[in-house]
């Protein structure tokens, strides 16, 4: 995994697996994979539907095993001589019921057809030994451990029986009884007081359709219990194990993703802690995750361009600001220098002439300082104002409407040459047509009597180009490259202090913050030649559509 830059080495420190478990991020991706899996697992033990299931089978099983002992006493009782079970007459029940094999576990009860108990006999208390059976489950350490926290989680949250319910044996017994003396089968499962399963038959013995008496089957439940307990236990044995898993895929994922963005944080926080900055003078490093093919990656990209663009904007504006400074200097110097020249000057054409350059240098002065504010918030102004869809053709026919009628006032030729179809774009109408109107005045300072410009435009697919061009001097090979600079100008002999140079700038930063580009070319007479005098100057200003 990429570790964080320099500017954050400070918090790399700091043993990662202590950020890891300091982390919040890190604790919650744990607790939420953790808080899922035990859910899942409770309910598996909660609904316990393999219990259930066990249950009812086992529940039909004794209902088959005391019918058939039903059958047993039914087959021995006369057909059609009186029968009391109690007496004796008819038939001996404690003969009859030795002679049933009862189950293990299960304990026989005769009653009268009253519910007095007659005669009862318990069968084996274990089953025989047979190859291949399991008696009983195996126990660990572990599974008796987490057997007992669950079972202590369940009676804390768990059902609790229906008020209705037996209170014990006896009254269970009774009540299969009475039930059963009415000629029906009845089968109950519940618990006794340590917890386990006991289930109870109760059904009629019968002469014809007379109840004679009611046999009545008890079975504990302990295989059963003991099914359940294993299937449980292995339940929780899988849970360790994916609980082991879980935390440490959690924990990886988690490191993953809370330490990359614990360093990207630590070195966001180093640009605006104060003591930070005062502590170190290097620029805030953002490390560099870009090589990772997720959000995290995205985000390192997207941070480490927004500080460079910060610190480009920076040093923008730093270098703007010196070049301001040096700008503002030279018509001071000439202000200090002509006032100075003032005061000892007695002839008053020469005292005429300084005060004409000092009106000069305050002109310059104020236009240059307009030119700067303008400048300054120019960027602020982009971001805050709305684009909206407008006509460029229209625009730029009312621009050439006017400048036209300018140029031709100084006997320059004006042609225009826009297609007949509008062109419609999103973008600030008031500040492109500031782009148009830069580049079309330029060509006319540059223009002189009799030489002619063209503004033309031009729709290429996804994007629409207009041009200015003109028949002037042209613009030096040195210069094609800087005429875009702040404060850089070539003017004709006669404009110096006109011009701020900052009109191009202006110009270019309004039209790619429009997503389009600008350039400029000399009009040669031949590619061929590139040494050849220019015939002109050409501007080119690309716009999406």
């Amino acid at each position: 995994m990429p570790r964080a830059d320099d500017s954050v080495e400070s918090e790399g420190r700091t043993p990662r697996m202590l950020r890891f478990i300091r982390s919040p991020l890190a604790r919650k991706i744990v607790t939420f994979n953790l808080l899922a899996l035990v859910i899942l697992v409770a309910g598996v033990l909660y609904l316990s539907p393999a219990r259930d299931s066990l249950v009812q089978q086992r529940a039909r099983d004794l209902v088959a095993e005391a019918r058939l002992a039903a059958d047993v006493f039914e087959v021995r009782l006369p057909r059609n001589g009186p029968v009391s079970l109690a007496g004796g007459d008819g038939l001996d029940p404690a003969e009859t019921l030795a002679a049933l094999d009862l189950p293990p576990g299960v304990t026989a009860r005769l009653y009268d057809p009253r519910g007095n108990l007659v005669v009862q006999r318990a069968g084996p208390a274990r089953p025989d030994p047979v190859e291949g059976l399991s008696q009983e489950a195996p126990r660990t350490v572990l599974t008796d451990f987490l057997t007992g926290v669950w079972q202590a989680l369940f009676r804390l949250v768990g059902a609790t029986p229906a008020p209705d319910a037996p209170a014990g044996q006896e009254a269970l017994s009774g009540e299969l009884v009475q039930r059963a003396a009415q000629g029906r089968a009845v089968v109950r499962a519940t618990e006794d007081a340590s917890g386990r399963t006991i289930f109870a038959v109760a059904v009629p013995i019968l002469q014809g359709d007379r109840v004679v008496g009611v046999l009545q089957l008890v079975s504990s439940g302990e295989e059963i219990d003991a099914l359940v307990r294993a299937g449980r236990e292995q339940v929780l044995q899988v849970f360790v194990i994916a609980l082991l898993v879980s935390v440490g895929l959690s924990l990886v994922l988690a490191s993953t993703i809370a330490n990359p963005i614990a360093d990207l944080a630590a070195a966001a926080e180093a640009g605006v802690d104060g003591s930070v900055r005062r502590r170190r003078s290097r620029k805030v490093r953002i490390p560099d995750l870009s090589g990772r093919p997720d959000e995290i990656g995205r985000l390192s990209a997207a941070l480490r361009g927004m500080v460079t663009a910060l610190y480009q904007r920076i040093e923008s504006n730093e270098q703007f600001a010196a070049d301001v400074a040096h700008e503002i200097k030279n018509p001071l110097a000439s202000l200090r220098s002509a006032i100075g020249t003032l005061r000892v000057t007695q002839r008053e054409d020469q005292r005429q002439r300084l005060l004409e350059v000092i009106e000069h240098d305050v002109r310059r002065l104020d236009r240059l300082v307009s030119d700067i504010s303008n400048a300054s918030r120019l960027d602020s102004e982009l971001v805050k104002e709305e684009e909206e869809p407008f006509d460029l053709l229209k625009m730029l026919g009312n621009l050439t409407d006017y400048l036209g009628n300018e140029a031709r006032t100084k006997g320059i030729e004006f042609i225009t040459d826009m297609p007949p179809e509008p062109i419609i774009i999103h973008g600030l109408e008031a500040r492109l047509a500031q782009v148009f109107v830069n580049l079309i005045s330029n060509a006319i300072s540059f223009c002189q009597e009799g030489d002619a410009i063209r503004v033309w435009a031009r729709r290429r697919e996804d994007r629409v180009l207009v041009v200015v061009e003109d028949t002037g001097p042209g613009i030096p090979e040195g210069a094609l490259t800087k005429i875009f600079e702040r404060f850089y100008s070539e003017r004709p002999e006669g404009q110096f202090g006109n011009n701020s140079g900052l009109g191009l700038a202006i110009s270019k930063q309004i039209v790619e913050a429009h997503g389009g580009v600008i350039w400029a070319e000399n009009i040669r007479p031949t590619d061929a030649d590139v040494t050849s005098e220019p015939l002109g100057a050409r501007f080119v200003v690309g716009l999406p559509l």
